[in-house]
C-alpha cells in the first residue's frame, strides 16, 4: 500500500498533509473514486478542517488537551493514555473524493496528520479507489 513518512517535532501537533495526499493521489492514476487516507497508530490519526488559518489548528489543539488532559489519574502504565483516547476521537482515516485525479476538498479544508504522542516518525498509508 503506497504511502509517506511524517516526522513530527512536538508531543501533540497538527500536520498539513494535503499536498503530500494530493500527489499521492496523482500518482494512483485513479481519476474519478475516493482516496483513503489511513494512519495506522493508535496513538496518531488524521482529520479534515480548516487549513487557511493556523489558529484553527492550535484550537483543536487546546479543545482536545481540555477534554483529554494528560493529568487524569489514567491507568495504562505508558503515560500516554490521554494520546490513545485523543487518536480515538479524531479516528484513523478519511475518505476523500477524486475528481479528474484531483482532491475534492472545500475551498477551505485540508488533510491533517494528528501527532498525540511525539516526537515520533508515523506512516501515512493510502488506497485509491476507482467508481465504476
Amino acid at each position: 500500500m503506497p504511502g509517506f513518512e511524517v516526522r513530527t517535532r512536538e508531543r501533540v501537533v497538527f500536520v498539513d498533509i494535503t499536498t503530500q495526499v494530493a500527489a499521492a493521489a496523482a500518482e494512483s492514476g485513479v481519476l474519478n473514486g475516493v482516496v483513503v487516507v489511513y494512519v495506522p497508530h493508535t496513538t496518531a490519526g488524521v482529520t479534515i478542517n480548516e487549513n487557511a488559518d493556523p489558529s484553527v489548528r492550535a484550537d483543536m489543539k487546546l479543545a482536545l488537551e481540555r477534554l483529554v488532559p494528560q493529568s487524569l489519574p489514567f491507568t495504562h502504565l505508558e503515560g500516554n493514555a490521554d494520546a490513545h483516547v485523543k487518536a480515538s476521537l479524531m479516528g484513523s482515516s478519511v475518505t476523500v473524493p477524486l475528481a479528474d485525479g484531483r482532491l475534492q476538498l472545500g475551498t477551505w479544508q485540508g488533510v491533517y496528520f494528528a501527532e498525540f504522542d511525539g516526537p515520533r516518525r508515523r506512516r501515512v498509508l493510502l488506497s485509491a479507489l476507482a467508481a465504476r
